[in-house]
């Protein structure tokens, strides 16, 4: 394979997986016990991401009040969701491209992940409260959005929010007629992709983005590779929690 062959006729991806191999994944929750209520650590390839909790509690006290949060709720008796993304310029390789904390992009994110979550939350057991979710980007290799979702349905777990189930999110491009499952920077820049979410073990879909042109008859493929992703970190991530779980049980008895 050559260097810059995205994928070869032995079905290998330019990082050595197969189309529909995750990339390396390793998560854990509870790394910030003193700043915030909930916290999360979330690597996926060589993207690393960190997730803060703050709530609930009462709205007079919430800290994200302005900035690259996107602050929504669905009615007066129903919590405020505000969640911000911070994209530090060390994290992208690019250093030309620096996105700032008012940056659109990371606006557009922000609102996207409020109303993934707003759904997932269970909104009568946090009425009049404020929900603060902090994430920062330490490293971006691809997969900013599922990363996030990723990281922020773990630490909302740490914080002891009710949830539904797990929001689990994975992108998927096409190359030619073949769906790769979870792109990297280098997949990401050459390939049409989507980034698909779910909930829980069902093929209930919680968040579907698409920004790029797609060919109608391989959406259908793609959509199931993603549903497959997502199940599998699914597992993953329900081990690390029951595993931390267990282990603070240990410390208490």
């Amino acid at each position: 394979m050559s260097r810059f062959e995205l994928y070869s006729p032995e079905g290998m991806r330019i990082d050595g997986r197969r189309s529909n191999e995750l990339r390396s994944f390793n998560c854990n929750i509870n790394t910030h016990p003193n700043a915030s209520d909930g916290s999360s650590f979330i690597q996926q390839g060589n993207s690393k991401v960190i997730c803060l909790v703050k709530g609930p509690m009462d709205p007079s006290y919430s800290t994200n009040k302005n900035g690259s949060g996107a602050g929504q709720s669905t009615s007066i008796d129903e919590p405020t969701l505000n969640i911000s993304i911070n994209y530090p310029p060390f994290a992208n390789n690019d250093r030309r491209k620096k996105l700032t904390k008012n940056d659109r992009r990371l606006t557009e994110l922000s609102i996207i992940l409020t109303k993934c979550f707003l759904k997932t939350i269970v909104l009568k057991n946090y009425p009049r409260t404020v929900i603060d979710v902090q994430v920062t980007l330490l490293s971006f290799d691809g997969g900013l959005l599922s990363a996030c979702c990723n990281a922020i349905t773990l630490a909302l777990i740490d914080a002891g929010i009710a949830l539904y189930d797990y929001v689990t999110a994975v992108t998927v491009g096409i190359y030619d007629q073949v769906p790769l499952l979870d792109l990297c920077t280098l997949e990401e820049n050459d390939l049409s992709f989507i980034t698909v979410g779910i909930v829980g073990d069902s093929d209930k879909l919680n968040l579907i983005l698409c920004e790029d042109k797609l060919p109608l008859d391989k959406l259908e493929r793609m959509i199931g590779l993603g549903i497959q992703g997502c199940h599998r970190l699914k597992e993953l991530m329900d081990a690390k929690v029951r595993e931390v779980g267990f282990d603070l049980l240990n410390k208490k008895q």
